[in-house]
C-alpha cells in the first residue's frame, strides 16, 4: 500500500509546542539518542507513553521496536529484596501497514501517523505567508515531528504507532518501574533507555484549565489562559462557546489548539482571538486534552458582550492661562461623530501615564473646550469621549504647568549619623511642594570656609550617604541643603549641621570562614582582622548555656586556625574571636557559631548472637541478648558466599529473636547483627556463621 499525503495547515497548527528544538537535523548527530517516558495513572491501569529525542533514533526503532519491561518494586509498601520483572513486549513497534487501512479514511490522526510512518513522500503545503514564518525542516524530520504530535492527541493511535502501551495487569498494593529500551543494535545506533516510577494509589483526576479571561472588543473575543503550569498535564486545547443561558456549548475549534513555540517563549499565556457579533452575550470556556488523549474538565465559564468603538479620538491643542490656577483647555473631535456620543470628561493627574482622575464630566457633546481652575504645580490632562453605547476613546495626555516663581520652603530636620569608617548618613523632613524636584547637599571641612556642593544635579530623596576620612586633621564636618523646585526655584539653606567624627578606629571583626568536628574535636578556621594595626586576636568559648565568655585562646601572630579539644559529646559550644588594635581598642565580635558535638563513642557489641538451623521449620533461627539502654533497634544482616553482607531486616529494641525462612539448601550463612541507639549511635557488629 503506498500513502501519499499532503497537509494544508493553519498558522496556529504550525509546529506547536512539538518543535521543541528539533528545527535542525543536523543538530541529531550531536544529540545523545535517548528514550523519553511519562505515565498516566487511571484507576485500574497504567498508561505509557514514550518519544524519542531525534528523527534517525524514531526511524531505527519503528523498525527494530522498543522492549518493555515492568518490574514490581514495592508490594504492601514493603521493598521487594529483588524485583520482579515482566516483559510486557518482546519488540513492540507500528502495527503493519494492511491494518492502518481501515481507519486511514475515517480517522484524520491515523491518515497523518501512517503517512509519517509508511509513505513515499511528506510534504507539507502552507497558505500564503506560511513559508516567510516557518524554514520546514527536511523530510525525516517533517515525519518525526508530526508523529509525535498526533500521538499526543490520540492515544489509541499512539499505541498502533508504537509509542503507547497500556498496562491492565497492575495492583492497588504495588509499585513499578516500567523501562523502555531500543532494539537497535548498539553498533547501528546508540539510544539511551527511559523509565517510570509508578503505581495505582498515584492516580489523580485531571485538573480544571486555569485563569481563564476574555476581554471583548469591537466584534472580537480576546481569549487567554495561562499554558505553563499545567503545561505538564495538557499539551492542546478545546475552546468551546455558547450564546444562550441554556450553557448550549459548541467547539469553535475543530482541531485542538495549542500555543505557538512553548518551549522557547517567555510568554506563560495563550491567545485566541474568536469574531463576534457585538451587543450579544457570549460564554466560553476550554477542555485540555492530556498526551494520552484524556479530556479533562471544563475550566470556569467567562462570558461578555462585544461594543463597537467610536470612530474618532478627541485630541487636546490649546491651552490658554488665566492666572496661576485657571487654565482653558481645547480639543478637536469631528462634528460628525457628536451623534455617537453621550458626553466628554476631563482627566487630572501629577504624572503622564498613571492614576488620572476625573475632574470635569458631563460637558455637552458640542462643546471643544473647557476651564479648569484648581491648578497645581504639574497637571497633566486627557480628554475621554463617552460613548452612547457604553465605549470610550481618550486622548493623549497635554502637559501643563502655571508660572511659577515661589521658591519651597527652607529644608528642616537635618541630622545624620557618622560610623568608624567615616560614613555619614544624611536625612531630613522631606518639603510638601508638589513640583519639589529634589535637594543639594553642601558640606564643608572647616567652619567658616565655603561649602563644596556634593550633588551634581538635584537629589530626590531625602536621605543622602557621605564618605569622609576619619584620620584627618579636622574633627569635625559641616552640611546644609537647599530644596529646588522644577522650574529651578531654590530655598533657602537649612540650618548647618555639624557632625563630630569617631575619637578612634576600632579594628574590623574577624570572621570565621569554616569550621567542623572530628572525633569531637572542633576545628575552627578563620580570617583575621584586616585592620593594619591589628595587633592580637582573642578566642573566646561558653558551653551550653553557660553565661559568660571563657577565653581559650590568645594568639599575636598570624594564625588563624584553633583545634578545641577540650570538649564533652552531647554538648553544644559557642565560639566567638575578637581582635585587639595597637591602642587597645577592641573590634565587634565576630559572627558566632554555634556547634553541637554528637555523641561519637562505639557502644560494644550485641553478646550472645547465636544462629541455629531448624530443620522442622526449614529456617535459621537467630538469637542475642542484650542489656544496654535507650537503645532503639537492632540491624540485622546475611551474606553468602556469592553475595555480598546486607541489611535483611530492622527489629525493634525489645526482640531477641528472629528466623529466617529464605534459605537455599546446603549454603553456608553468614549473620550479623548490631544495636542502633536512639542518640544515634550504634554498637559494634557481631557475627555468626552457620550452614544450611
Amino acid at each position: 500500500m503506498k500513502f501519499k499525503f499532503f497537509f494544508i495547515l493553519s498558522l496556529i497548527f504550525t509546529f506547536s509546542g512539538i518543535a521543541q528544538n528539533n528545527s535542525k537535523e543536523n543538530n541529531d548527530i550531536e544529540k545523545k539518542n535517548e528514550i523519553q517516558v511519562i505515565a498516566r495513572v487511571q484507576k485500574d491501569r497504567i498508561l505509557l507513553r514514550w518519544a524519542v529525542n531525534t528523527p534517525i533514533a524514531w526511524k531505527k526503532l519503528n523498525t527494530y521496536g522498543y522492549l518493555i519491561e515492568r518490574f514490581t518494586v514495592t508490594r504492601d509498601n514493603k521493598t521487594l529484596t529483588k524485583p520482579e520483572r515482566v516483559v510486557l513486549a518482546e519488540a513492540f513497534k507500528p502495527e503493519p501497514v494492511e491494518t492502518w487501512e481501515k481507519l486511514i479514511d475515517g480517522n484524520d490522526n491515523a491518515a497523518i501517523m501512517a503517512q509519517a510512518i509508511f509513505g513515499e513522500s511528506f510534504s507539507v503545503a502552507g497558505g500564503d505567508n506560511l513559508e516567510s514564518i516557518v524554514n520546514l525542516s527536511e523530510e525525516a524530520e517533517q515525519r518525526f515531528t508530526f508523529a509525535l504530535y498526533t500521538a499526543d492527541k490520540d492515544f489509541e493511535i499512539a499505541k498502533k504507532a508504537g509509542l503507547g502501551f497500556e498496562d491492565k495487569n497492575v495492583k492497588q498494593n504495588e509499585k513499578y518501574a516500567y523501562r523502555i529500551s531500543s532494539n537497535v543494535p548498539e553498533k547501528e545506533l546508540g539510544i539511551v533507555y527511559g523509565g517510570v516510577f509508578v503505581s495505582l494509589k498515584e492516580y489523580e483526576p485531571l485538573p480544571k484549565p486555569m485563569d481563564l479571561t476574555a476581554h471583548f472588543t469591537d466584534n472580537n473575543t480576546m481569549l487567554s489562559w495561562n499554558f505553563k503550569i499545567l503545561a505538564h498535564v495538557y499539551g492542546s486545547y478545546y475552546v468551546e462557546r455558547s450564546t444562550d443561558k441554556v450553557n448550549n456549548y459548541k467547539r469553535i475549534t475543530e482541531k485542538p489548539y495549542t500555543s505557538l513555540s512553548q518551549e522557547n517563549s517567555n510568554n506563560n499565556r495563550i491567545f485566541y482571538v474568536d469574531s463576534i457579533s457585538n451587543n450579544t452575550s457570549y460564554s466560553y470556556r476550554i477542555q485540555g486534552i492530556s498526551p494520552f488523549g484524556e479530556l479533562g474538565p471544563y475550566s470556569d465559564v467567562v462570558s461578555g458582550k462585544g461594543k463597537s468603538l467610536l470612530k474618532y479620538v478627541p485630541h487636546l491643542t490649546v491651552k490658554e492661562f488665566k492666572d496661576d490656577s485657571t487654565v482653558t483647555l481645547t480639543w478637536e473631535f469631528p462634528e460628525e461623530g457628536n451623534p455617537e456620543i453621550s458626553s466628554f470628561e476631563l482627566n487630572r493627574s501629577d504624572y503622564d501615564d498613571d492614576k488620572y482622575v476625573k475632574v470635569l464630566k458631563n460637558i455637552p457633546p458640542k462643546d471643544r473646550s473647557v476651564t479648569y481652575n484648581k491648578l497645581a504645580g504639574t497637571n497633566y490632562f486627557t480628554i475621554t469621549a463617552i460613548g452612547k453605547n457604553g465605549s470610550s476613546r481618550t486622548s493623549f495626555p497635554m502637559l501643563v504647568q502655571p508660572v511659577d516663581s515661589i521658591p519651597p520652603a527652607k529644608p528642616l530636620g537635618l541630622k545624620a549619623t557618622i560610623d568608624s569608617l567615616g560614613v555619614v548618613k544624611l536625612s531630613w523632613t522631606p518639603n510638601k511642594e508638589k513640583d519639589l524636584l529634589g535637594y543639594r547637599i553642601y558640606r564643608g571641612n572647616i567652619a567658616g570656609e565655603e561649602f563644596s556642593q556634593l550633588t551634581v544635579s538635584p537629589h530626590e530623596k531625602n536621605t543622602y550617604e557621605d564618605k569622609v576620612v576619619i584620620k584627618s586633621l579636622n574633627d569635625k564636618v559641616y552640611y546644609k541643603i537647599i530644596a529646588v523646585d522644577y522650574r529651578y526655584n531654590m530655598s533657602p539653606f537649612s540650618e548647618t549641621l555639624i557632625v563630630k567624627k569617631p575619637d578612634v578606629i576600632p579594628p574590623t571583626s574577624p570572621i570565621f570562614t569554616k569550621y567542623e568536628i572530628v572525633d569531637g574535636v572542633v576545628n575552627l578556621e578563620w580570617i583575621n582582622s584586616q585592620s593594619q594595626d591589628a595587633k592580637s586576636h582573642q578566642l573566646y568559648r561558653k558551653e551550653n548555656d553557660q553565661a559568660q565568655w571563657e577565653l581559650i585562646w590568645n594568639g599575636t601572630d598570624k594564625i588563624e586556625t584553633y583545634q578545641d579539644k577540650k570538649t564533652k559529646e552531647g554538648n553544644t559550644y559557642r565560639y566567638a574571636i575578637f581582635a585587639k588594635d595597637e591602642s587597645g581598642l577592641v573590634s565587634n565580635a565576630s559572627p558566632e557559631v554555634a556547634l553541637f558535638v554528637p555523641n561519637y563513642t562505639v557502644k560494644q557489641a550485641v553478646k550472645g548472637f547465636f544462629a541455629q538451623a531448624n530443620v522442622n521449620t526449614k529456617s535459621i533461627d537467630l538469637s542475642w541478648n542484650y542489656d544496654e539502654s535507650n537503645v532503639e533497634s537492632f540491624e540485622i544482616y546475611k551474606a553468602t558466599n556469592a553475595e555480598p553482607l546486607q541489611l535483611i531486616q530492622v527489629v525493634k529494641s525489645e526482640t531477641r529473636k528472629l528466623s529466617d525462612p529464605t534459605l537455599t539448601i546446603n549454603t553456608t550463612y553468614k549473620y550479623g547483627i548490631r544495636a542502633l541507639f536512639k542518640d544515634g549511635r550504634t554498637s559494634k557488629m557481631d557475627f555468626y556463621t552457620v550452614k544450611f
